[in-house]
């Protein structure tokens, strides 16, 4: 075995005393970069349930149009069809409603053969947010989607 020397055991000491000052130095960096990394997290997150609320809300107006252009459809019953679709996918406090090309509303059977049907679906951005919204994101305002189908009827 070999003695050391006194160049090494300065430098073992050097190296103690660095690592020694170094104590806290992980807490301190995750500290910075935490909230960034969580930040992003949370946003992506909520960005995707906001994706996935506007595909819903697209295939919510679709069916309620569906049904708006056949024979004896009523508007009660196509918004009917669109809130029942939103509630089955667990968005609440969804609102739809059934209007002609003009944006008129109006009952589905007043619309003539091959006219536009148009079905409107809309929930308030609030009731589909997963996280609480902060003060400076109360009025995110309300997501829609609008689908427009022909009429089909008997002549």
């Amino acid at each position: 075995m070999q003695k050391a020397t006194g160049s090494t055991v300065n430098l073992e000491k050097a190296c103690r005393t660095c690592r020694r000052n170094r104590r806290g130095a992980a807490a301190v960096e995750f500290a910075i970069v935490a909230p960034l990394f969580f930040l992003l997290m949370f946003g992506m997150i909520e960005f995707g349930r906001a994706i996935m609320v506007q595909q819903v809300l697209t295939n919510a107006a679709r069916e309620g149009a569906r049904y708006a252009v056949l024979d004896g459809a009523t508007s009660a019953a196509a918004e009917s069809k669109v809130t029942g679709y939103l509630t089955s996918a667990g968005i609440s406090g969804g609102s739809a409603k059934v209007c002609n090309s003009s944006g008129a509303e109006v009952e589905p059977s007043t619309i003539g053969y091959g006219e536009s049907v148009v079905v409107s679906a809309q929930v308030p951005y609030s009731n589909v947010s997963w996280l609480p919204a902060p003060w400076f994101l109360k009025n995110l305002g309300t997501m829609s989607a609008t689908v427009v189908m022909r009429r089909e009827t008997v002549q």
